[in-house]
């Protein structure tokens, strides 16, 4: 139960220190007590924990212009944040956490300030069908981090620029191009700054929780341990993840998300395989990849160790869970359909190199 409300703001805009101080709070945060973090990164490109930055953005583009590239620990899609754009995190303990009352915050926050807003499925809240916020999830050791995006002026031509959004998601969102999905909360308040902004959710925040905020004091926040949390986020290794000279891809889109999995194949065995995703589960997409390396490149035993994959989950994450690896399972014997059928060695296989 929520005994206590805390808030804490920073002017900071560097993305990789901003991400590091959102986990040290996540990992600190204090039984009965929720925290609303308010931040802003500047000219920013951030990636969901298992997406392929390659793919997901213009990185050369990017570093010409003097932007950011960072990675974040929860799952989903790539986002651009600017000055015009407000991030929020919302962090508690597991037995306190709650994202339909998470996103209340939110909701109520922007219809304050004229905007006919509405949650649409899990992770975005929308106005007149157009998308102004999207969130993400994550977990750590008992505590949640929910965040996400709040678009009050951001420079679309610049996000256009920045993004390069797979055509496959644009089409399943029955859209044209990123810049036609989202809009501005200055479309409704023109007059809307950041002041004004963290305003309105500080006191939904009161409101929806029925408590009176607190400011989080700097000695809650131990300074040695952003800096090495900041170092290692902003890392070329954990930002640009690991690349592999693969041989065999499968790909699909799907409803929780898209999946591809990149296979390096040496004797008709899966030596390595990378698995990007901006599924919002970021904790499975990892496993799946690590359960096909060393696997024979035949549908059938790729479909069983993916569907023998197991991960700690609540009952309605379990479901979710199941359904995707059924997805999955289903993209791997279609998409390898003919490896099955004797005779086919279009990677060889270990009886047949031995041979």
């Amino acid at each position: 139960m929520i005994s206590a409300i805390k808030t804490i703001r920073t002017d900071n805009v560097i993305p990789y220190e901003n991400l590091a101080l959102e986990h040290v709070l996540t990992r600190h945060v204090r039984e009965g007590e929720c925290i609303l973090f308010l931040w802003q990164n500047r000219d920013t490109v951030v990636i969901g924990k298992n997406q392929n930055a390659w793919e997901e953005c213009r990185v050369d583009w990017l570093d010409a212009h003097g932007g950011y590239l960072a990675r974040r620990l929860s799952g989903g899609g790539a986002v651009y944040h600017d000055l015009g754009n407000l991030n929020f995190s919302l962090i508690t303990r597991s037995e306190d956490y709650d994202t339909a009352r998470q996103s209340e915050v939110i909701l109520r926050a922007v219809r304050r300030l004229g905007v006919p807003a509405e949650r649409t499925g899990r992770n975005d809240l929308e106005a007149e069908g157009r998308k102004f916020s999207g969130h993400a999830f994550y977990e750590h050791r008992g505590c949640w981090c929910h965040h996400g995006t709040l678009m009050m002026d951001v420079n679309l031509e610049r996000m256009q620029e920045a993004l390069s959004v797979p055509q496959a998601k644009l089409r399943s969102r029955g859209v044209s191009s990123v810049r036609s999905r989202v809009v501005n909360l200055k479309t409704w308040c023109p007059s809307l700054d950041r002041e004004q902004m963290e305003t309105a959710l500080t006191e939904a925040f009161e409101e929806v929780y029925g408590r009176q905020r607190e400011v989080l004091g700097p000695e809650r926040v131990s300074a040695a341990e952003v800096k090495e949390t900041a170092e290692r986020l902003g890392s070329k290794e954990w930002i640009l993840g690991r690349r592999i000279p693969f041989t065999a891809v499968l790909e699909e889109r799907f409803r929780w998300g898209g999946i591809r999995l990149e296979m390096s194949v040496e004797r008709g065995r899966i030596a390595e395989c990378a698995c990007w995703s901006d599924a919002m589960d970021e904790q499975m997409i990892p496993l799946i990849g690590k359960a096909l390396e060393g696997c024979l490149y035949r549908g059938e035993e790729m479909a069983r160790r993916v569907m023998n994959l197991t991960c700690e989950s609540t009952a309605q994450d379990a479901v979710q869970r199941t359904l995707m690896l059924e997805d999955v399972v289903r993209m791997i014997r279609v998409q390898t359909g003919s490896n099955d059928r004797k005779g086919d060695n279009r990677y060889g296989t270990e009886t047949d190199t031995a041979l």
